[in-house]
């Protein structure tokens, strides 16, 4: 007889104390940033819409999981990191019935009809975001700037462009270099002081927030590493302005907070690199060619066709393994 015990188990045998509740908790926390961003430039509508998108990710996840008598996991924190990021890719006119929708849609069609978290191949709030928008898309291009901008006002934009005023506080930073307006203020990008969805207009904020991600080591380097670093080489070859396209849109959003999606994206560091790389050459070929100025959404949800095959191809050798001669 052993004196104690012997655990017989699936690999990893080695854990860690970081567990996913932990991870969806630091993710949450790192888009406090760009949450209070929104609440800030566009008032008490943007607290509104994330905290109805937020609970009805939750409340959605609950229901799911009961109907398919599966074990509740709302506990994990995934279905809120769901609900948030969904919101922050809203325009800040939306009503508040559209974060409500999106949300169950990501939740039931995104996630749980695939077996639930770790099981899904698209990040759920892109699929939601992208289910809104070909729903509604009226209502997803709906922009407005944010009340008492400073520095190059909606007049300054109207003047620019050679047109109304009110024209202008329609559309994004991106809207408005795809129609030929240059010159849009780098500070404006960088504080969040201009039209955008609730939460990709400030890149100070994003970036708080993903430079902590990275020093807890919650993501790889190398997917925003890659993504940032192919849009601003392709920009650079297009003729465009670099700066300008890293800090306009939802790049800085997706590059650290959606492709970076354990569940979506490669595990090898080849993989992800190439990943990365992937979403940027993409993201610039819809906006310079495609028919919307913005193409995060989409890149990431192509690269995430392409997970399985890059986790393949990019598989590292066994310890000791040698090819084959003849």
């Amino acid at each position: 007889m052993l004196e104690t015990e012997v655990v017989v188990s699936a690999s990893p045998h080695i854990r860690g104390r970081l567990t996913a509740e932990r991870i969806m908790g630091l993710v949450v926390f790192a888009l406090v940033p760009a949450s209070i961003a929104a609440v800030y430039f566009f008032g008490r509508q943007a607290l509104i819409l994330i905290i109805a998108s937020v609970v009805s990710a939750v409340l959605t996840e609950a229901v799911t999981l009961m109907l398919m008598k599966r074990p509740l996991t709302i506990t994990d924190g995934s279905a809120v990191v769901t609900g948030l990021l969904l919101a922050l890719t809203l325009p800040p006119t939306v009503p508040v019935w559209i974060p409500v929708v999106g949300s169950a849609f990501a939740i039931i069609f995104g996630k749980q009809i695939y077996g639930g978290l770790g099981f899904n191949p698209f990040n759920p709030a892109l699929v939601g975001r992208a289910f809104l928008s070909a729903s509604w898309p009226t209502l997803m291009l709906n922009w407005v700037w944010p009340e008492g901008s400073l520095g190059w006002t909606q007049q300054n934009a109207a003047a620019a462009a050679g047109v109304t005023a009110d024209a202008v506080a329609g559309a994004t930073a991106l809207g408005l270099w795809r129609g030929g307006t240059t010159g849009i203020p780098y500070l404006q990008l960088y504080f969040g002081n201009i039209a955008g969805s609730l939460g990709e207009t400030s890149a100070l904020a994003l970036l708080l927030g993903g430079l902590f991600l990275l020093a807890c080591k919650i993501i790889d380097w190398r997917i925003p590493f890659g993504y940032l670093g192919t849009v601003a080489l392709f920009a650079f070859l297009l003729g465009e302005d670099p700066l300008f396209h890293l800090l306009a849109g939802g790049l800085l959003l997706g590059a650290f907070f959606m492709a970076t999606d354990y569940v979506t994206t490669p595990i090898t560091p080849r993989g992800r690199l190439i990943f990365g790389i992937g979403c940027g050459f993409l993201t610039m070929l819809l906006r310079k060619f495609g028919g919307s100025p913005e193409g995060v959404c989409y890149s990431i949800l192509l690269m995430n066709v392409t997970t399985p095959l890059l986790d393949r191809w990019t598989r590292p050798k066994r310890f000791g393994e040698v090819k084959a001669n003849g």
